[in-house]
């Protein structure tokens, strides 16, 4: 177990040292692509910190031998936008509070499109709301409507990537952490280099935390589903979350609200297309919990951003429906 916990916080270190070189690599990449802070937390940051995720679910539910293995891929389907919606947007208003007499802030208000933020959350509701009520029936052509759910989010990251086309926003970037001295003619190369190492060294370092999360959840004697809605999830979105505390950090809230919201889009749409062709996508009280409390944190989030602007207090509040959550798990 000494050996477990020493690999645990290891790899939790090297996702974040790596998630340091992955945001400034990708800030760079979005840049010499001439596209928008929004565009690039959504788009480009959301894609590339999802692919380990979304790896999971396709292994599981394509591959996985037993029922019990392709319901681990549903379970992280449907665990990966509950963490999201709740725990990353928290991250993101306790680091607003903590850094704003750094960043010269009076309050913990986002620096962010709350209009836009509040679009975004309504369309993934409804996204999310088709997902948890196609798991409530069974019918013959539902593998069939997986082909939806590629369609919306092929039809949000056109979106996002056009708006950021007429709308280009600027930020202050560090210089690039690989190559510091590279020429602006070169940094496409250097930056894409520096984004494909550092997600290689994420999913390295991802998969080693899983693992040792789930040795300790068998030494403290967990069962299945608590690993595979609670915990598991929580690794899983490390990135973004560290994503988040980052940019945060650094005064660029629009990248992390932005990042955490375009990955949720693709929790929302690729993952689950996946679950839906390959297994009877049907979900038992824990999975439906799951779902009903993530609808109730982005409708809590939606209304806040629309009513109250991107303010970190509602981001709180929404995480400590993840709190409820784990409650019902445990003691249900």
């Amino acid at each position: 177990m000494f050996v477990t916990l020493i690999l645990f916080i290891l790899s939790a270190m090297a996702i974040y040292v790596a998630c340091e070189y992955f945001v400034n690599g990708i800030e760079w990449l979005g840049h010499r692509l001439n596209l928008g802070a929004t565009a690039v937390g959504s788009v480009l940051a959301a894609f590339g910190t999802a692919l380990p995720e979304s790896a999971v679910t396709f292994v599981a539910v394509v591959f996985g031998d037993t029922p019990e293995q392709k319901s681990l891929g549903v379970g992280a389907a449907m665990g990966g936008p509950l963490v999201l919606a709740t725990l990353a947007y928290a991250v993101v208003g306790i680091a607003l509070f903590a850094n704003r007499r750094r960043l010269g802030r009076s309050s913990w208000q986002a620096q962010a499109d709350h209009h836009r933020l509040s679009r975004d959350q309504t369309a993934f509701l409804a996204i999310f709301a088709l997902k948890v009520l196609l798991g409530l029936f069974a019918f013959t052509i539902k593998p069939w409507l997986g082909l939806i759910f590629l369609g919306a989010y092929a039809a949000y990251a056109w979106r996002e990537i056009r708006l950021a086309d007429t709308a280009p926003e600027e930020e202050a970037l560090e210089p690039l952490k690989i190559r510091p001295s590279v020429q602006h003619a070169s940094l496409l190369f250097w930056a894409g280099a520096q984004v494909v190492l550092a997600l290689a060294v994420i999913s390295l370092a991802s998969h080693v935390f899983v693992s040792q999360l789930d040795a300790i959840a068998l030494f403290c004697g967990w069962p299945p589903h608590l690993v595979a809605l609670l915990l598991s999830p929580v690794a899983t979105e490390l990135p973004e979350i560290m994503n988040a505390l980052i940019w945060v950090r650094q005064g660029k809230e629009r990248l992390a609200l932005a990042n955490i919201s375009g990955s949720m889009m693709i929790q929302a749409t690729i993952p689950s297309a996946l679950g839906i062709f390959f297994t009877p996508w049907l979900f038992d009280g824990p999975l439906l919990v799951a779902g009903l409390i993530t609808m109730l944190a982005i409708g809590l989030l939606s209304w806040s951003f629309r009513q109250k602007g991107a303010h970190g207090g509602w981001m709180v509040l929404s995480g400590g429906l993840y709190g409820a959550f784990a409650a019902l798990l445990f003691f249900a």
